[in-house]
């Protein structure tokens, strides 16, 4: 495998596409306990949300977090859960559909609208893959929170910087 990713198809003259990333914090697939520990896990090993020395954080995480605040959130997880899913996944889904809905009205064909998570799925990995696969020359990255916060805001980019290193047209 070649060290930067491209789209196979790539043509310069193809329409320009604009990727519109929509970025919510998260949420577990389902309510089992499994899904709610390899949320936290995710969630927890994010050096953005936990500033504190890797190796004791990783111990506390793995012998005491991890074995047994799961159960006590996959508990919290079911009084919320909808039947469509986790309300965040639902509602934010929504919101990407009503976004992508209103572009095309103006700029039919031009945007493309994704909703990622931070933590969980759609991973953002997942989601600018998929922009690089229709050939999306600039991306816009909207983060779905309320203010700027290292925790938040920041792990998005981090992430998102983190995919570009490999890509080897920029967006």
């Amino acid at each position: 495998m070649p060290p930067f990713a491209v789209a196979a198809d790539f043509k310069h003259a193809n329409q320009i596409k604009v990727g519109v990333m929509l970025v919510n914090l998260g949420t577990p697939d389902d309510t089992s306990v499994a899904a709610v520990r390899r949320y936290l896990n995710e969630f927890l090993s994010d050096p953005r949300v936990v500033e504190f020395p890797r190796l004791p954080w990783w111990l506390v995480m793995q012998l005491f977090i991890l074995r047994f605040r799961p159960r006590k959130v996959a508990h919290a997880y079911t009084s919320v859960w909808q039947e469509e899913g986790s309300p965040l996944l639902v509602y934010s889904k929504a919101q990407a559909t009503a976004l992508q809905e209103e572009l095309d009205v103006y700029f039919p064909q031009r945007f493309i609208v994704a909703l990622a998570m931070r933590y969980g799925k759609p991973a953002i990995h997942d989601v600018m893959d998929g922009f690089r696969q229709q050939h999306c020359r600039h991306l816009l990255i909207i983060p779905m929170f309320p203010q700027y916060s290292a925790t938040t805001t920041a792990s998005v980019f981090d992430e998102v910087t983190r995919i570009l290193k490999s890509w080897r047209l920029l967006p």
